[in-house]
C-alpha cells in the first residue's frame, strides 16, 4: 500500500509539473496550465462537498464567487487568489476558498480581479478595494490572500486603515510584501522549490514594469511609511519559499508598530501548499487560521 508520505510527494510533483516555469509560456498558456491543477484528485485538492451554495456574480463591478456554508455565521472573508497578478482566478483557487468557508463557517467572497499584463498595477488593487468596501458596508470583514493575493490583502488592509474602515483582521498567506527588493530567501530557494526566483521576477515585470513604482506602498506594503492602526494580522508562511523572508519581515514590522501580529511558519513545505486542501498541512493551517479568527468576530 502507498503510504501517506509517498502520496504527499506525488501530489507536490504533480502540481510542480503543471506549474512549470512561467517564463517559458505566454500568460494565456500559463493560465491554462494553472487551470489544470484544479482538476486534480481529492486527496490533493480536497473535497468539494459541504457548502450550502456556490455562485458567481458581480460585486462593485468585479466578478466574484460566493461560498456560503450551511448555518453561516455573521461576517465575511474576502479572498484574493495568488498567481503573480498574472495567473489565477476563482476556479484555480476554488479549493482554499471552500476550505476557509467550511473552517470558519462564514461566507467567503473570492475576487476575480483583473490580471496583468492586460491590466497592470494598480488595476488589481482597485478591484480588490472596490469589493472590500462594498462588503464592509454590510458585514464585518476579514481580508485573506495568498502570494500575490496576500500582497493585495495587505494593501487593502492598509488602505482601509487610512480610510478609517474597520476590518476584523488580515490573513496573509506567503504574501509578496516587497516588489522592489529580493530578500535572502530568493537566493536560498531560487529553484527547485515550486515558485522560483525567475518566476517571481517575471511576475513583477508583468505586473509593475516601471521599477520606480515598485517602491509605492500599494505595490510593496513593507515600504509603507506607517503600518500603525491596521487590522490584526495572521501571517502564514511556507518554510521553503522565496517569499519566506519578506513575509517574516512584514510580520515583524507590524508587531514593531504595535499591530497584533501572529506568525505561523510551516517548516518543510513549499509555496502553494495552502491551495492543496487535501493535504494535512493545508487542512491544519486552515483550521489554525479559523481558530485564530473565531474570537475576533
Amino acid at each position: 500500500m502507498t503510504d501517506a508520505l509517498t502520496l504527499k510527494w506525488r501530489a507536490i510533483a504533480w502540481v510542480e509539473a503543471l506549474t512549470a516555469p512561467k517564463t517559458r509560456l505566454s500568460p494565456v498558456e500559463a493560465r491554462a496550465a494553472m487551470k489544470k491543477t484544479t482538476a486534480g484528485p481529492s486527496f490533493v485538492m480536497g473535497s468539494h462537498a459541504g457548502l450550502a451554495s456556490v455562485k458567481d456574480e458581480h460585486l462593485a463591478g468585479v466578478k466574484v464567487r460566493r461560498y456560503l456554508p450551511h448555518a453561516a455565521k455573521p461576517g465575511a472573508l474576502v479572498y484574493f487568489h495568488g498567481g503573480g497578478w498574472v495567473l489565477g482566478d476563482t476556479d484555480s483557487h476554488d479549493s482554499p476558498a471552500r476550505g476557509l468557508s467550511l473552517a470558519t463557517q462564514r461566507e467567503v467572497i473570492s475576487v476575480d480581479y483583473r490580471l496583468a499584463p492586460e491590466h497592470r498595477y494598480p488595476a488589481a488593487v482597485d478591484d480588490s478595494l472596490a469589493v472590500t468596501r462594498a462588503l464592509a458596508a454590510q458585514h464585518r470583514v476579514v481580508v485573506v490572500g495568498d502570494s500575490a493575493g496576500g500582497n493585495l490583502a495587505a494593501v487593502v488592509a492598509n488602505r482601509c486603515a487610512a480610510d478609517r474602515l474597520d476590518l476584523v483582521a488580515q490573513v496573509l498567506v506567503y504574501p509578496v510584501t516587497d516588489c522592489a527588493a529580493e530578500a535572502p530567501s530568493y537566493e536560498r530557494f531560487a529553484s527547485g522549490h515550486l515558485l522560483s526566483r525567475d518566476s517571481m521576477r517575471y511576475y513583477r515585470a508583468e505586473y509593475v514594469p516601471d521599477e520606480a513604482r515598485r517602491h509605492e506602498p500599494d505595490c510593496s506594503p513593507l515600504r509603507a511609511v506607517s503600518l500603525k492602526g491596521v487590522a490584526p494580522s495572521y501571517t502564514l508562511l511556507a518554510g521553503c519559499d522565496v517569499l519566506r523572508d519578506e513575509g517574516r519581515a512584514y510580520a515583524r514590522r507590524l508587531k514593531d508598530e504595535g499591530v497584533e501580529s501572529h506568525l505561523d511558519e510551516v517548516p518543510g513545505v513549499l509555496h502553494g501548499f495552502f491551495s492543496l486542501q487535501g493535504l494535512s498541512e493545508a487542512k491544519s493551517a486552515t483550521n489554525r487560521v479559523a481558530q485564530w479568527l473565531a474570537p475576533r468576530w
